[in-house]
């Protein structure tokens, strides 16, 4: 009986799957990969429908149907195929029964911390509320006391009021005295570091000259015995002019011809050299003025050259600085009674201040515009004697000038224009005391907005008496 409904029951098994299929994703709408349960229920459909057709064939055979069913069956099933094995990672890598235990008795777990936790924030608050209440209780106090301080302070406040002028005196009388100390202290700094400056150079110069003098005296002699071995030589080559053969191979071993034309050259060249630092070594001396009176009658251009000179290397065209032309405009002067030794010091100080500026303004040049000076950088120095008796020098360089706002402090103490550790501030105050005070005489600065900055130094020729 069961046999005879065999087919029957393939039928009803294969039609009922899908149904109970759909159900249970009914039931269990986060079941994951729910759209695998529903193509399945579809070939399980199929399958049923391919089997009732073979049946009813058996009686009314038709082969293209049976064959269509045939080949959906297998798209469909090795669609199913592809799909499981392309889901098989991630349906192993779903968390076990046991780990979805394991973390739900975590999250029960963490949810009784968190219950204790609000527990604990609720009787915290509480605390809170306790403590605002004597914090304000306690500010009450305080700002009792702060409106009590401040009925003090207004009572202090109006006797410092009282003592305002008698600070203000006080404060005037200060800055006087810190000018009157400024000035003091720069004429300290001045005369010692003339005097160590003087030392040294004087010290120096005395060193270097007596090693150069002993070889510019010798000179000559070397030149003369060098003659007279080269003529005993050529004495030689004439009483014997076939010589030996080692002989013959020193000679061509140290070119004795070349030496005989090149040795003449090599002791001039020497000679020029050591000319050189004599009058390098004469221009610092006669720079620091060590070994004459205080006050004599000299030559102003002589001072000029000997400090140009000393300077000459900060002139030239190093790396990336180019060269700084010097133009000389000299007048005829009279020997200038004058201080040689810090006079040569106000000519050192503005020189190497035109310097400065010019590099500065070269720098600045090449950083904004990345491309080289077109104008010649120069410094023009003019000499003349003007009608009342005063000679006067004017050092003028072609750099930025100086601003209107610094003109008026130039010449106070320690005031410079130069980044920190670049300059003390005392040199142009320095000068003013130099020519001003100590000469009687007149500095002034003059710089056209853009068109660089000139000094102006006029000194009496001859200076007065002291009483």
């Amino acid at each position: 009986m069961i046999l005879d409904n065999l087919p029957i029951l393939i039928v009803v098994a294969y039609f009922l799957l899908p149904p109970v299929l759909v159900y249970a994703l009914y039931k269990g709408r986060d079941v994951p990969f729910h759209w695998m349960f529903l193509v399945f229920g579809v070939f399980l459909s199929i399958c049923g429908t391919a089997y009732v057709i073979q049946t009813w064939q058996i009686w009314y055979p038709n082969t293209w149907i049976s064959e269509f069913l045939k080949i959906l069956t297998v798209v469909v099933g090795m669609a199913i195929a592809f799909m499981v094995l392309a889901l098989l990672p991630v349906a192993l890598a779903l968390p076990s029964p046991a780990r979805l235990e394991a973390t739900k008795l975590a999250l029960e777990s963490e949810i009784g911390d968190r219950l204790r936790a609000e527990k604990a924030l609720c009787e915290l608050a509480s605390q809170l509320e306790q403590k605002v209440e004597q914090r304000t209780a306690e500010l009450s106090e305080v700002n009792f006391a702060l409106k009590r301080e401040i009925s003090d302070r207004l009572g202090a406040e109006k006797s410092l009021r009282q003592s305002e002028a008698q600070l203000r005196a006080e404060h005037q009388q200060l800055q006087a005295a810190l000018r009157e100390l400024q000035s003091t202290q720069s004429q300290l700094i001045q005369a010692e570091k003339m005097s160590s400056l003087g030392q040294m150079v004087a010290g120096i110069a005395h060193e270097v000259n007596n090693p150069i003098s002993f070889i510019f005296s010798n000179l000559e002699y070397a030149e003369q015995y060098t003659q007279d071995l080269l003529h005993l030589v050529d004495l030689y080559q004439q009483e014997y002019p076939q010589p030996s053969g080692q002989i013959k191979n020193c000679i061509h071993k140290i070119e004795l011809n070349f030496i005989r034309e090149d040795f003449s050259n090599l002791l001039c060249s020497m000679r020029v050299g050591t000319e050189r630092i004599r009058q390098i070594v004469l221009s610092m001396r006669n720079f620091s003025r060590l070994d004459e009176a205080e006050i004599k009658s000299v030559n102003i251009h002589e001072g000029i050259e000997n400090t140009l000179l000393i300077l000459n290397h900060r002139l030239k065209a190093v790396g990336k600085h180019s060269a700084i032309k010097v133009i000389k405009e000299y007048s005829s002067l009279p020997l200038v009674e004058c201080y040689a030794g810090p006079l040569n010091q106000v000519f050192m100080n503005i020189l190497s201040n035109a310097i400065d500026a010019l590099r500065e303004s070269e720098a600045d040049h090449f950083e904004q515009k990345q491309m080289p000076v077109h104008n010649t950088l120069s410094i023009r120095i003019q000499t003349q004697i003007l009608a009342d008796n005063y000679a006067m020098v004017r050092i003028a360089d072609n750099g930025a000038g100086v601003a209107e706002n610094f003109r008026q402090k130039l010449f106070d103490p320690f005031f410079t224009t130069k980044p920190v550790g670049k300059g003390t501030g005392l040199g142009l105050s320095i000068c003013y005391q130099i020519v001003v005070d100590k000469h009687g005489g007149q500095l002034r600065c003059i710089s056209p907005s853009g068109q660089g900055a000139e000094f102006v130094i006029q000194i009496p020729i001859r200076q007065s008496p002291v009483v």
